[in-house]
């Protein structure tokens, strides 16, 4: 199957790449979007599918097939499955296949993550309990190696897996508004207007990546190197989709959030650094100069008028609250760490570099 994926804002529309199947699940449904929906296709193929894919999958985070039939499905609800019908977005067996794959995934992720102690659902308990959490001592960092050793080679690479969320910033999360309301509706819609620029579109995040990208010599098309992702990549966007789309997963969505943001501007500042230390300049840099600032800022609003409101307007949502903040620092971990051992070990991180 050849797609064309889309984000206007970044790209021409009519890029096309080709996205090849990495099993029995993912060719399926590229079979399936092939053409448009009359009514009259069959949901058993595509349900024997899922039943297998997750019988064979020896971890859902890391399975090639599950990882990109989720990116999949979720990018109907996007809109970076440009040239599929936009009427297989709500069919009944797209559906069913999704939610048997998340109920899989989210059960993995709660099987693995250990989520901390529960605070009194207090604004300034919980943001103290996230900020435990979000500054513990974790394992070798991407960050240091990106600002102290990456090579050019490897500098792209990192972009490259970037660009699976990046690209599309801040997109997941907003599904949250309208699953929100008060307090922690308009911290979001603050953190998010930022995050879009404030309606102007060459200060929106995902444009300025986008400019990094084209400036280092990349690609900044949205899909461009989904064929060089692997499935630790895919999964760190595939979650905060399936938190943000699923009303009752609103709690980890916001946590998720809240992690993310208070997790960043350290680690921005040190890709920067790395990447000046090769002699690159602002229109590489910009981006993760941007969010040194900005992020110093969200991740006050995300710990106590976001996650911290959320817990007091409905403590119980705490859970899942700090369950997504959990997920976000282990699944982006993961991710990391992917590419950190690839580096270390003298081999690219990227699938068909491997």
């Amino acid at each position: 199957m050849t797609a064309t994926m889309h984000t206007p804002e970044t790209q021409d529309s009519n890029a096309v790449f080709p996205m090849t199947p990495r099993g029995p699940l993912s060719a399926e449904l590229m079979t399936l979007l092939s053409s448009a929906p009359d009514g009259t296709e069959s949901s058993v193929g595509l349900a024997i599918a899922v039943e297998s894919a997750l019988a064979d999958a020896e971890s859902i985070t890391r399975d090639e097939d599950v990882q990109l039939s989720l990116f999949i499905l979720y990018g109907l609800h996007y809109g970076s499955l440009g040239g599929v019908s936009a009427e297989w977005e709500w069919q009944p067996s797209l559906v069913a296949a999704r939610t048997a794959l998340e109920r899989a995934f989210e059960s993995e992720l709660r099987a693995t993550i250990e989520v901390p102690g529960l605070p009194e659902p207090t604004r300034a308990a919980v943001a103290q309990a996230l900020t435990a959490l979000t500054t513990a001592e974790g394992g070798p960092s991407l960050s240091r190696f990106v600002a102290k050793k990456a090579t050019r080679e490897q500098l792209g690479e990192f972009l490259i897996q970037r660009s699976i969320y990046t690209l599309r910033e801040a997109d997941p999360h907003s599904w949250a508004i309208p699953r929100l309301t008060g307090r922690p509706k308009a911290a979001l819609v603050e953190i998010q207007t930022d995050e879009y620029g404030g309606g102007r579109v060459a200060r929106m995040h995902s444009e300025i990546f986008a400019t990094t990208m084209r400036e280092f010599g990349l690609d900044a098309a949205y899909g461009h190197y989904l064929e060089q992702a692997p499935a630790v990549t895919l999964a760190s966007l595939n979650v905060m989709s399936m938190f943000g789309l699923n009303r009752r997963l609103r709690g980890a969505i916001v946590g998720h959030l809240a992690a993310f943001e208070m997790t960043s501007s350290i680690p921005n500042a040190m890709y920067a650094n790395g990447f000046r230390r090769l002699g690159f300049g602002t229109g590489v840099t910009a981006y993760f100069d941007e969010h040194v600032a900005a992020d110093a800022v969200h991740e006050q609003i995300a710990a106590h008028d976001l996650a911290g409101a959320l817990a007091e307007d409905e403590p119980e949502l705490l859970g899942d609250i700090l369950f997504g903040a959990a997920a976000c620092l282990v699944v982006d971990g993961w991710a990391g760490a992917h590419m950190l051992d690839s580096w270390t070990a003298g081999v690219s991180s990227l699938r068909d570099e491997r």
